[in-house]
């Protein structure tokens, strides 16, 4: 395992067979250090694979919700839209 001076982690590994499938071991101090869990990204760019961490999609929402009540920001812009009846309500809809 060689460190440069970019502090980039370089070490060779060599594939293994999975079935019909080929892999690769990940040593137990690089999925650490990485924050790799279950389930990881995989993404081929320009010859390269490079495996990350997915990334929950709405992980910091509820913080961010949170903050907007806060801050009184958390109001419908289109309430009034919402709350007026439309020609469908006003003709198809039986009260």
């Amino acid at each position: 395992m060689d460190i440069n001076s970019h502090n980039v982690v370089v070490m060779k590994t060599k594939l293994i067979r999975i079935g019909n499938s080929q892999g690769v071991r990940i040593p137990k101090p690089l999925i650490e250090e990485s924050g790799i869990t279950e389930e990881i990204e995989m993404i081929l760019r320009d010859n390269e694979i490079v495996l990350r961490s997915v990334e929950s999609i709405r992980k910091d929402w509820a913080l961010s919700f949170k903050k907007m009540a806060q801050q009184d920001d958390d109001a419908l812009l289109d309430q009034e839209e919402i709350e007026r009846s439309s020609d469908w309500d006003e003709t198809e809809w039986t009260w």
